[in-house]
C-alpha cells in the first residue's frame, strides 16, 4: 500500500494509538518507574505520545516521542 498522505499519515496516527493504550505493558518492562499517564497528539503533522512517570523517589519524569513515517521507497 502506498501512502498518499503524511500529514499525518494513518500509521503515525494508528502508532500513537497504539502506544497511549500500552501503560500496564511499559510498567512490566520498566525498572525504577511507574506510568501514571499517557496522552497523545495525533492532529500533529507528526504525532506525539507523551509518557508520564514516576520514579521511586516519588519524582515526575515526562518523555516525548514523536512519531514520524519516513516516505515510502519506491
Amino acid at each position: 500500500m502506498k501512502t498518499t498522505n503524511y500529514n499525518p499519515s494513518t500509521i503515525e496516527i494508528q502508532c500513537a494509538q497504539i502506544i497511549t493504550g500500552m501503560i500496564d505493558e511499559i510498567n512490566k518492562r520498566l525498572d525504577g518507574f511507574t506510568v501514571y499517564k499517557i496522552e497523545n497528539d495525533i492532529n500533529k503533522d507528526n504525532p506525539t505520545v507523551e509518557i508520564f512517570m514516576k520514579d521511586n523517589d516519588g519524582d515526575i519524569h515526562e518523555v516525548i516521542m514523536k512519531i514520524i513515517q519516513k516516505p515510502d521507497k519506491f
